[in-house]
Order: structure tokens, then sequence, then C-alpha cells
């Protein structure tokens, strides 16, 4: 099987976020292709690098990666630009691979799932939601590839060493509209290269993996994440949240009316669109004006559209009951930045635990399977600082994924999307006193 799934050769390009160049693999693809696997990338600062004052203590690297054994890989692609012809390009897509435990370690962690509004898809849901444990690593894509995906996760764990019977990949979407979607440009190998590229330490941000062809809040999308510290008990725990943000809302920024302050930065268009959906959703570019408040609210109800995948790992004991406790409060969190989760979007949310290791594992058949298993886990008393914790590192990550993406992307049909710029950030944020 791993010869139909091959590993990516190792090559890759440096990236900068302004632009768009090609690379020859050995594959026959004229393609930019970014692994995590290498260094760090360097990126815009980060929320917390410009000063903005979120509540909560962050771990180590202000991410996902801090809980323990947690990794986060991508593969993304880059090529072709002009009119969209379904099946050639423009692509903008990619894969982001989350793995909760440690290559080579199938244990399972604990899991539960929420749907804040149900327009989109996770797949192996079923079983989280019967077991209370989640096998395998998480993958997010495009609306359409996640098939591909979900296949190439099963192949790529056989050729890594698990063994099983059957099993329910976790693969989750959100839609690209920048991407050549139909084009199913993600293959087999995009899952492998952000599979293996899956590491701990710093997540690289912004336009990469199954965030590439997103935008979030009328601004570019893409992949963001955000810690915190936790004491409880006397003992110290991490939460972390990764979010795919591909959802509209009234951008707010720590209560600040971010979106109705930077108003000269909207989503437009340089080529007719080709799609009609997408035709009563843009402007030309060469015909942005500032918009009045009517036309705002006109742009956000046409945003409100989109959808938004939020991991969320702790290393604290909780059940699966407790967890899907954590995945509700990912709303509170999308809602204080101007989220209401519309009928058209897909904010779907997954919690895991890495703590009890063994719980889930299959008994040898050596052993009794009539000896109980036993499990720690924090009293629902001690959990109301995870609740805020999720909150906070929720609306953290999506900042950070807006602040990371590049000062503008062009994609399909000449679709064009800007960056959130920080330093106008800051300066909104100064303007209602929220910074020095």
């Amino acid at each position: 099987m791993g010869t139909n799934f091959p590993p990516l050769p190792p090559c890759a390009i440096q990236y900068q976020h302004s632009l768009e160049v090609g690379l020859q693999t050995s594959y026959g693809i004229s393609t930019l292709l970014l692994l995590t696997s290498l260094p760090l990338i360097a990126q815009n600062p980060r929320a917390r690098d410009l000063g903005i004052p979120f509540d909560g203590t962050p771990g180590r690297f202000n991410a996902i990666t801090d809980v323990a054994g947690v990794a986060v890989g991508h593969a993304t692609v880059i090529r072709g630009e002009g009119k969209l012809e379904p099946g050639k390009g423009p692509v903008r897509a990619g894969v982001t691979a989350i793995l909760p435990r440690p290559k080579g370690n199938w244990d399972f962690v604990m899991a539960a799932t929420f749907n804040q509004n149900g327009n989109g898809d996770m797949t192996g849901v079923n079983w989280i939601e019967e077991s209370g444990f989640l096998e395998g690593p998480i993958l997010l894509t495009g609306t359409h590839s996640v098939g591909i995906v979900r296949d190439a996760a099963i192949h790529w764990q056989i050729a890594n060493g698990r063994q099983f019977v059957f099993t329910y990949p976790v693969v989750a979407e959100t839609f690209d509209f920048l991407n050549d979607s139909n084009g199913q440009h993600i293959t087999a190998k995009h899952a492998w290269a952000a599979l293996d590229s899956a590491k701990p330490g710093p997540v690289q941000e912004g336009a990469v993996g199954g965030g590439t062809g997103t935008g979030c809040n009328g601004f570019k999308g893409g992949i963001g994440t955000a810690s915190r510290l936790v004491v409880v008990g006397g003992k110290q725990y991490t939460l972390g949240v990764l979010v795919q943000c591909n959802y509209g809302g009234d951008l707010h920024v720590l209560g600040v009316p971010v979106g109705r302050e930077i108003t000269d930065l909207r989503a437009c268009t340089v080529l007719p669109q080709t799609r009609p959906w997408m035709r009563r959703r843009l402007k030309p570019c060469a015909d942005q004006a500032q918009p009045q408040a009517e036309a705002l609210a006109e742009a956000a109800e046409q945003l409100g559209r989109g959808s938004i995948i939020v991991v969320v790992a702790t290393d604290a004991p909780f059940l699966p009951h407790q967890l899907k406790r954590l995945a509700r409060r990912v709303g509170m969190g999308l809602g204080k930045l101007g989220s209401w989760a519309a009928n058209g979007s897909g904010d779907l949310f997954l919690a895991f635990s890495t703590a009890n290791p063994g719980a889930g594992r299959d008994r040898q058949p050596t052993e009794s399977v009539e000896s109980p298993v036993k499990l720690e886990a924090l009293d629902n008393t001690l959990i109301d600082p995870f609740f805020r914790a999720t909150i906070e590192a929720t609306e953290e990550a999506v900042v950070n994924a807006m602040l990371a993406a590049p000062a503008q992307m062009t994609g399909a049909d000449g679709i064009r999307i800007y960056g959130l710029p920080g330093p106008r950030l800051v300066e909104v944020l100064r303007k209602y006193g929220r910074m020095r």
C-alpha cells in the first residue's frame, strides 16, 4: 500500500508571504510546497508580540503543541493565477495534521465533539460520540478533499506500524473559496507530507495547510493557535487550541469593533466571477470605496457564510462528558470575536485529553478483559478555569491566524483578500483605550 501513497521528496522552498513561485517536484507538479519539518519560517508578529493584552498565561510556544506529545504539520500548495478553470486551478489548498500523541504511539485519547452549527463535515465523530475515544491523527483540509485525505490517513497509519481491524480517521474541512475546490488538487502525498512533517514546538500559522484558501471575518484566514496554563489543586495543566478559520462575522477584538474601523481592506475581485454565488458577494477592486453602515451590514450578512474547525487539547484528566463541556465553550470565544454561527457555517469543535494513557488500548489475548480500567478525572468543581482558558485561547488563536496571513492573497477568478495588518489593529485598540 505504501507504494501507492509515497511520502514527498525532501524538497521545499523558502516562503515569503507576498511571493508565489514554482517548484518542480519529482512528481511533475509545478507548485509551492511548504513543509513544517523545515526550520520555522518567519511570519508576521503574533498578537502578544504586538502587545495585545489578551487575558491568561500562555505556555512556552503559545500553541496547541504546549500540550506534551502533541505535534502539528502542514502541506501547502499554491499554484497558478487568473480565471478559475476547474481541474487546472488556480490552487490555494493544503492539509494540516495534528498528532495527539508522539509518532508511533497509537494509544487512544479521550475525546468529545460539539457542533455549534453543522453545515460542515468532520469524519469519525460517530465512534468518538459512542466510545469517548479518539484514535489516530486529526487532519484539516478543504471541503472537497476530505475523502482522499481520509483514505491517505489509513494508509499512512498502516505504513507507520499501526495495526487495526478497522479505523475511523478524523478529517475536518472548511470551504477554501480561493481555491479550485472542485478540481480536488489535494492528493494522498499531501496528506502524507503533513503527517510526516508533524512536530512539537512552534506552529506555523496563517495561509498554510488546510487554511491556505480561506477567509476569516472579512480578512484572510487560515491556521492559528494559542495556549493557556491552568493551575488547579496545586498542579499546573496546559490547554491548547488550534483553529482553521474560514467563517464570517463582525470582527471584534477585546470588545473593539475592528471590522467597522478597518473598512478599506474588503475582499474584492480583479476578474469577472465564474461562480454565480461569488458574483453577489464581491465588488471589483478598482471600485472599492469606504463602505457605509448599510454596506457593512450587508457584507457581514454575506460573510456569515463560512466555517471554522477548532481543536482543543489538554493534559488535564477529563472524561469525555467533561471534554464535551470544554468543546461547547469554544463558541463563546468565537462569539467574543463577532461570530454568530450563521446558517451556512460549519462550526465544528473537537476536544481531547492526553491524560489516562492506556485507557483505550486493545487488550492482548493474554490479558484479562474483566479487570476494570482505572481512570483519573478532575472534579467538576475544578473545571471552571478550563472553561475560561478555552474561551481565551480560541479568541487569541483566531486573531493569530488573521495576523499571520499575507498582506494580500489573490486566488481563483482573481478574488483578492487582505490580511489583518498588525499595526492598524494596534492603532484601533489604542483608539478605544484597550492598549497604551
